[in-house]
């Protein structure tokens, strides 16, 4: 990790939800996943924008008590000193995965290894879980995430057209997995 200060995981106590929004900066838009469905596999070829953009998801306005000491949620934060520089929340879904709701690691400290940290947190907390693997939704045009978790290991298991069907930004949502081996 190419990190000046290091940076620790922590799971989410009372004292610091304050910060737990703190990693949530915008993200650069470079094109689209476009999915194919062929012989029982899913793939997909990128179409990148001749004029990327950005877009920030809006602050996460939960009960983030719940995921403190719970058997079923948590979060994850990576700190630098006091300032939370990302976030990984987890539930256990139904299908014995855990299912990331949101993973987010602010700007400057993008592609140093914090996000694999945070995988590594939320892996070792689903395992102690006894759940089979990672999941996530991500949207088509979140292209650089996309690239982040295929490079992780997930593979891409769906592809839906309507679940964004109100937001008019959004064409696929994209579900990944990361299936463990025992």
């Amino acid at each position: 990790m190419e990190l000046n200060e290091k940076v620790s995981i922590k799971q989410l106590k009372k004292e610091l939800i304050p910060v737990v929004n703190q990693a949530n900066e915008p993200f650069s838009i470079i094109g689209n996943i476009l999915p194919s469905f062929s012989n029982g596999k899913w793939s997909y070829k990128e179409r990148l924008y001749d004029n990327p953009s950005e877009t920030c998801f809006p602050d996460d306005q939960l009960n983030w008590e719940e995921y403190i000491d719970s058997e079923k949620k948590v979060v994850f934060l990576a700190m630098q000193g006091e300032k939370c520089v990302g976030q990984i929340r987890l539930v256990k879904d139904w299908n014995r995965f855990a299912y990331i709701e949101n993973i987010a690691v602010c700007k400057s400290f993008r592609k140093k290894g914090v996000s694999q940290l945070l995988l590594e947190a939320a892996q070792k907390w689903a395992k102690g879980q006894s759940l089979i693997g990672l999941s996530l939704e991500a949207q088509n045009d979140n292209v650089i995430a996309c690239r982040f978790y295929a490079n992780q290991g997930f593979v891409l298991g769906g592809a839906d057209t309507l679940k964004q069907k109100a937001n008019p930004n959004i064409d696929i949502t994209l579900y990944w997995y990361k299936v463990f081996e025992f």
